[in-house]
C-alpha cells in the first residue's frame, strides 16, 4: 500500500495544481497574446502566463482582478489563464438574459457601457460616443430622435450651421467659408469660421 501512495503521489500532486485561482499583478498587451503575471497558491507568483480571450474581444484586466489558471499537464512552467474577471468593476443589476461591454470607469449611472437589453433594445452610454464611418455612416427607423442640451452643431466640408442655448437663449451660426483637409486635422475637417 505504501508503494502504491509513493507511486501515485506525483501524479496526484500534478492532478492538484491542474486547475488554480490566481490574483493578477502585472499585464503586458504588447505581445501577439497577452501574457500577465499572477500570484496562485498562496505567494506562487507565475510570470508570462498567456492569456486567452474570445476572438473579437480584448481588455487588459487591472492588477489584483482574479483569474482562472490552468496548468497543462499540471506542468506549472506551462501554465495559461483562461478567464479574468474583477469583482471590483463588475456591472451589477441586469436581467436574466441581458448582456452588457463596461470598464472599470463604469462605477456610477453614468458610465461607460453599451447593454443588450430585453425587449430587443440596446443601451449605448458614455460621457462622450464617437461614431465615424470611413464611407458612410447610415441611421434609419421609423422614427429618428436627436435631443442636445446646449448644442447641435451640423457640418458637411465646412459649411453648415451651429444652434447653441446659453442662458435660455438659442442662437444660430452659420459658416460658409469651407475647410481645409489636412492629415494634422482631427477627422480631417478644420474647425470653420464662424459668423
Amino acid at each position: 500500500m505504501r508503494l502504491l501512495e509513493k507511486t501515485l503521489a506525483p501524479l496526484r500532486r500534478k492532478v492538484m495544481l491542474l486547475v488554480s485561482r490566481a490574483v493578477l499583478t502585472l499585464a503586458d498587451d504588447e505581445t501577439t497574446l497577452q501574457t500577465l503575471q499572477a500570484k496562485l497558491l498562496g505567494d506562487e507568483v507565475l510570470s508570462s502566463l498567456e492569456r486567452f480571450q474570445q476572438y473579437g474581444f480584448t481588455s487588459v484586466p487591472h492588477a489584483g482582478a482574479e483569474a482562472v489558471a490552468l496548468s497543462l499537464g499540471g506542468n506549472r512552467s506551462h501554465t495559461i489563464i483562461i478567464n479574468v474577471d474583477d469583482r471590483r468593476y463588475r456591472l451589477k443589476g441586469l436581467e436574466n438574459g441581458e448582456v452588457a461591454l463596461y470598464t472599470d470607469e463604469d462605477q456610477s449611472a453614468d458610465g461607460c457601457r453599451i447593454v443588450l437589453r430585453r425587449g430587443n433594445r440596446i443601451a449605448l452610454q458614455a460621457r462622450v460616443i464617437d461614431i465615424r464611418g470611413e464611407e458612410r455612416v447610415h441611421i434609419s427607423g421609423k422614427e429618428v430622435e436627436i435631443h442636445a442640451d446646449e448644442r447641435r452643431e451640423m457640418d458637411v466640408a465646412g459649411y453648415g450651421d451651429a444652434l447653441n442655448y446659453t442662458g435660455g437663449t438659442w442662437t444660430t451660426d452659420t459658416y460658409h467659408d469651407g475647410s481645409v483637409f489636412g492629415p494634422s486635422t482631427e477627422h480631417g475637417i478644420q474647425p470653420p469660421e464662424v459668423d
